[in-house]
């Protein structure tokens, strides 16, 4: 594995900046949303640390099948800001024409395969792919993303199984943010996760932190190579959580100061990191949990505290790059 003071200041400097240039436009398009400006949205709130940890690690052609929380995939691959914005608003710069729902995003362009809203049909939509890439000796790697609720679906059963017998150059990430939408783990399964399932299927499994960039690095790095090399199909759960925007007081009464939502970023009840924009999280967990996780394990803070600790950032960097990013979106 490669220790994080093996990666280069570029390539952390890179992780951070899209993680939080994520937020920011996660917070803007879910105002947006409640404005009435576009129909839906979905934040990505607390699961930084998996796009872009996992993005990093994968080769440039390497083919991507997301759920719909995937967003910072393709922002590290250089998806441009106005065709996020094109997608959501459906307007006549959007790829797709309007035909698809907000944060449906695709591009064949960076090899990522538009997002489906039925949960887990892109498992073995991606084992198909894997196996043809296979058959073309075309040395890349498939990664699908879902969530531990859709690993509940009879289409990821399908996708492991095949994805094992047929020895598919694919890796399967799953994230496990502790809710399916509104059902918590422990209501969803009695077996110790996702992680677990892997060997009866013949699957190469790690659980790793999603909250650690690192650790996510580290483990998609592995898995895709043995997945290349060995054509081993290789599943990753990573442990996270759905928090409110990074550095937020989840329903603390705030301030609404022009300098506090520009720099801060310590806004809205939005911030709290509801399911999406049609779900209100507060039914079915407490503000209490939420802002323990957002202070205690946030992704993001976890990367800026390295970054000061190495000296690579401070906090006029971070208030410069925070209104440059709000500016940018």
């Amino acid at each position: 594995p490669c220790s994080p003071r093996q990666l280069p200041k570029e390539v952390v400097l890179k992780l951070y900046r899209t993680m939080t240039l994520l937020n920011t436009m996660d917070r803007i398009l879910y105002e947006s949303q409640r404005q009435g400006r576009i129909s839906f949205y979905m934040t990505n709130y607390g699961e930084e640390g998996t796009h872009v940890g996992s993005a990093a690690a994968l080769d440039d052609t390497d083919l991507v099948f997301g759920q719909y929380r995937e967003a910072g995939v393709l922002m590290y691959r250089g998806y441009p800001l106005d065709l996020f914005m094109a997608q959501c608003y459906g307007n006549t710069s959007d790829t797709g024409k309007g035909r698809q729902m907000p944060v449906h995003y695709g591009c064949r362009d960076r090899h990522f395969v538009t997002i489906s809203s039925p949960l887990a049909t892109q498992i073995p939509q991606a084992v198909g792919a894997a196996y043809a890439i296979k058959r073309a000796d075309a040395n890349r790697a498939v990664i699908c993303y879902f969530g531990e609720g859709a690993a509940s679906e009879g289409d990821a059963h399908a996708g492991f199984n095949f994805a094992a017998t047929l020895e598919c150059p694919i890796v399967f990430f799953c994230r496990n943010n502790g809710y399916a939408i509104s059902t918590p783990t422990s209501e969803q399964y009695r077996g110790d996760g996702i992680a677990a399932r892997g060997p009866g299927y013949g699957l190469l499994s790690i659980r790793v932190d999603g909250n650690d960039v690192f650790a996510v690095y580290n483990a998609t790095k592995e898995a895709r190579r043995r997945a290349v090399a060995e054509n081993q199909p290789f599943l990753i759960e990573a442990m996270t959580y759905r928090y409110g925007g990074e550095g937020s007081e989840v329903g603390a009464p705030q301030k609404p100061t022009f300098l506090r939502v520009l720099v801060v970023f310590s806004p809205l009840r939005g911030s709290i990191g509801h399911h999406s924009t049609s779900d209100d999280s507060s039914a079915y967990r407490s503000v209490d949990e939420v802002n323990y996780w957002d202070k205690q394990d946030h992704p993001i803070s976890r990367l800026r505290h390295y970054m000061l600790g190495r000296g690579w950032w401070d906090e006029e960097e971070e208030k410069g790059w925070r209104k440059s990013s709000r500016k940018m979106v």
